[in-house]
């Protein structure tokens, strides 16, 4: 009896130790202090994913002249941005298709996956660096004011009482809020879905004013010189970069590498002289 309870207790104690060894091998990697080393993450296939596919999609609004709008009888999107982003595509052996969305919402369509790139004179900010990744800067811009010609506003003081149009979830709100004084002294602000819309809200004297990106609004003031003034004063420089998702690292320096060499060989600056009369590229 004895004999058969030690045997049964052997056997018992090998088994242990096997199912103790198989668990070991199922674990991860420990190190030398005992601590379980992570999973390493998942490697970057963004660019091979647009190779595959053979386009990538860009996402913009598509009544942002002249970085990106309908042309007028054919309706075909053109500009700036447009041109870059054809050329860019060419180098990089893909196609590039336009698809416009409403602009409050381009970010989330970008992270959802329904657009790859926004290339759209985007404006380098803190929070959308939260949100995104970006190239380099390849342009700059600033937020200025457009009054009716006859207007008596001359300055960022006359604007208090007054309302103020602007492009919803636009750079012209942040750079506006960060002039404290003068954001507190607006009578009304109104946000438009696109600028051309509030520029027309000027002209038809709905409004008193419009912050509008510099790039746009003397785009529009130069088709219709008898409506519009630009104000002296404006709210601060910023800088224009093309957003991709964060996780997209190997297609954004693949569009970054491209971009540079739009630079270096000048066809970046031909471009910009063909939209703005000069060379704009940073």
């Amino acid at each position: 009896m004895k004999r058969k309870l030690a045997l049964i207790l052997l056997l018992c104690f090998s088994m242990m130790l096997v199912l103790t060894g198989c668990g070991s091998k199922a674990t991860d990697k420990a190190d030398d202090k005992g601590t379980t080393a992570p999973a390493s993450a998942p490697a970057d296939t963004s660019w091979q994913e647009i190779k595959e596919k053979g386009y990538f999609v860009v996402g913009l609004d598509d009544a942002f002249p002249p970085m990106g709008f309908r042309e007028e009888g054919t309706h075909e999107i053109v500009g700036f941005d447009i041109d870059l982003a054809k050329e860019a595509a060419k180098r990089m052996g893909v196609e590039v298709k336009f698809q416009p969305v409403i602009w409050d919402t381009v970010i989330e369509e970008l992270n959802s996956g329904n657009i790859d790139v926004i290339w759209n004179g985007l404006t380098i900010t803190e929070d959308r660096k939260k949100k995104i990744a970006f190239t380099k800067p390849y342009t700059e811009d600033k937020q200025i004011i457009v009054v009716q010609k006859n207007s008596k506003i001359n300055s960022k003081k006359d604007l208090a009482g007054k309302t103020v149009g602007l492009q919803a979830e636009s750079s012209a709100m942040d750079a506006l809020k960060k002039d404290e004084a003068t954001y507190k002294s607006i009578g009304k602000l109104v946000e438009f879905a696109s600028n051309d819309e509030a520029l027309l809200d000027l002209k038809a004297g709905r409004l008193d004013a419009v912050v509008v990106d510099e790039v746009v609004g003397r785009y529009y003031i130069a088709k219709k010189p008898g409506d519009y003034r630009v104000l002296t004063e404006h709210f601060g420089k910023e800088e224009f970069g093309v957003g991709v998702r964060k996780g997209d690292k190997t297609f954004l320096a693949e569009l970054e590498k491209t971009l540079d060499a739009m630079k270096a060989d000048g066809t970046a600056a031909n471009i910009s002289r063909k939209w703005f009369g000069e060379d704009i590229i940073k």
